[in-house]
């Protein structure tokens, strides 16, 4: 099969190309295998894509694999919460639903084969043991002493072991391979371990369980998975892979390592996300802090601009370090073209607009000027309006061109006004402003010749909805926050992560706004309808700015 323009493959494409070319594979066969131990995160769609993304490239089939081999920390609700995130990506994986519990009557087959081949043993030693007998990088563990214990002996330990008659921690089933290999993970690795606990799909059945690295290439192997793409950091499991696939003569399923995503500001342990949610640092995986993908869904992110942003970030066998602000400018890129815009505003101070005495009149605003095809709406104007508090100043600097007295403003697609007056409240604070109107001045139909080189948004009083608007912000004020070794990830949560503006006001075409709705704040950002919603309020979640700030803000 020939793949057009070979210089933008990256090295897993050439790979398959050079397989799929030499008659290796007919077709290919990809698996993406979390472990429903937590929500998915920004860190998986990178491996998501990749895996999806090159089967649709090259025609091939992508399963979907829940690596469930410790039911101490799994249960059905992530298993459900991933098969939402990687549909919301827009991926499909059909019928192709597997389990690794599906395969633990073949694991138990393959581990007594071993056994049989004099390849793996069971070992009663203690922990103690077991650490008194590891060596170093540069020496070579001491053997077990029951290393050499008879196959027929440890077929039957294990058999027991897996009807439940020993405790968990008094025995376990280690291959056995080079007790001297520079890999440690040859020198005789743990391959099932004593578990007592009820699994979320297989119940009570199973007293033992298979560790990752004897399910991981079995479970490929299996389902005939031609190219199983890892992250670099089983890089070093590779060749017990390799040796296991070998020494088991089944279908020899090749693993490639690629560079995991980092994204700065951000954390990409589960541990540590779960931490953030049973420590009440966060409301649950899918608040809009969190990088987890239910969470940025529930924020505003697309998932056109995630599965940019991967492609964007591309595959490289080294690891590095994204800047956050890289996924935002996909957001805001995308966002830009189909977010329809509306006026909200956040901190509200009311205009009297003194000499504008008509009815309401309505007023034509564009939904979105990048897209004809979204229309136009109609905006209500009325002698009282709100404009933000922090576009009026009584004494503004020389290029400060909002509203102060005796200066000039447009109003998006409105009037230019003349600032007269305001009036303060007892603490001195202003609290209304008086303004007229140039009646010839009306946006598109300009005759006045006033010149105004401020514009702002505004909502009409008599018409405002009431909303409740959540400003989010970058979870950690640090680019590295697991990266100190010393330090608790926690102590740099960002304490300003999430602002909740209650008095918001909004123009009333946001009425007909639906869950998960996606629109642009003129002068604003981009925002999004939270669940949280309902006929009593409406909500809104910042997704991202319309520039990014952050760097000159928090340097």
């Amino acid at each position: 099969m020939e793949i057009k323009e070979k210089e933008n493959l990256n090295f897993i494409e050439q790979i398959v190309e050079e397989d799929l070319n030499s008659g290796k594979h007919k077709t290919i066969h990809t698996r993406f295998p979390p472990e429903p131990n937590g929500y998915l995160h920004i860190g998986h769609s990178k491996a998501i894509c990749l895996n999806f993304g090159i089967t649709e490239k090259f025609g091939g089939l992508t399963n979907l694999r829940f690596d469930d081999t410790n039911p101490a920390t799994e249960e059905t609700e992530f298993v459900e919460s991933i098969k939402r995130d990687i549909k919301w990506l827009g991926y499909d994986w059909e019928d192709r639903e597997y389990f690794t519990s599906d395969y633990f009557d073949t694991l138990y087959d393959y581990a007594v084969k071993l056994i049989q081949g004099g390849k793996a043993y069971v070992d009663e030693s203690s922990a103690e043991e077991l650490n008194a007998l590891r060596g170093s990088t540069t020496e070579p563990d001491k053997p077990s002493r029951f290393r050499e214990r008879p196959k027929e002996e440890s077929l039957e330990l294990f058999e027991n072991m897996k009807q439940g008659m020993f405790e968990e921690g008094s025995m376990v089933l280690r291959a056995k391979i080079d007790l001297a290999s520079s890999n440690m993970h040859l020198r005789d690795p743990v391959l099932y371990r004593i578990k007592k606990e009820a699994h979320h799909r297989t119940g009570t059945k199973w007293n033992i369980y298979p560790m990752y690295d004897f399910a991981h290439g079995q479970s490929d192997s299996i389902e005939g998975i031609t190219h199983s793409l890892c992250s670099l950091e089983f890089e070093n499991h590779r060749p017990l892979y390799n040796w296991l696939i070998e020494n088991l003569e089944i279908f020899p399923s090749r693993q490639i390592e690629f560079a995991r995503l980092n994204l700065s500001y951000t954390i990409m342990s589960k541990r540590k996300l779960a931490q953030l949610v049973t420590d009440g640092y966060v409301d649950g995986w899918d608040d809009p802090r969190m990088p987890t993908l239910s969470g940025l869904r529930r924020r505003g992110y697309p998932p056109e601009a995630i599965r940019n942003f991967a492609d964007a970030v591309g595959i490289a066998k080294r690891e590095n370090l994204i800047d956050l602000s890289f996924l935002e400018f996909h957001a805001r890129n995308h966002l830009n073209k189909e977010a329809e815009r509306r006026m909200v505003v956040l901190n509200p101070l009311k205009v009297v607009i003194t000499n504008y005495n008509t009815d309401i009149e309505w007023l034509d605003a564009e939904n979105n000027p990048e897209d004809e095809s979204a229309g136009i709406r109609s905006m209500p104007f009325g002698r009282e309006l709100w404009i933000e508090k922090t576009d009026f100043m009584l004494d503004p600097p020389k290029k400060y061109f909002r509203m102060a007295p005796g200066r000039n403003v447009r109003l998006k697609h409105a009037f230019i006004l003349h600032c007269e007056n305001y009036e303060t409240d007892s603490e001195g604070e202003v609290n209304k402003v008086y303004c007229t109107y140039y009646p010839e001045s009306k946006s598109g139909q300009d005759t006045s010749g006033i010149k105004a080189k401020g514009t702002l948004h505004w909502v009409s009083c008599d018409h405002a909805t009431g909303v409740e608007v959540r400003m989010y912000d970058r979870l950690f004020s640090d680019p590295n926050p697991g990266g100190h070794k010393d330090t608790d990830f926690k102590s740099f949560i960002n304490p300003e992560s999430l602002t909740v503006l209650n008095n918001a006001k909004a123009e009333p075409e946001l009425t007909k706004a639906i869950d998960g709705e996606r629109f642009q704040f003129l002068r604003l950002g981009y925002f999004a309808v939270d669940p949280d919603s309902d006929n009593t309020k409406l909500i809104f979640n910042r997704t991202v700015g319309l520039r990014d700030t952050w760097a000159k803000v928090h340097k």
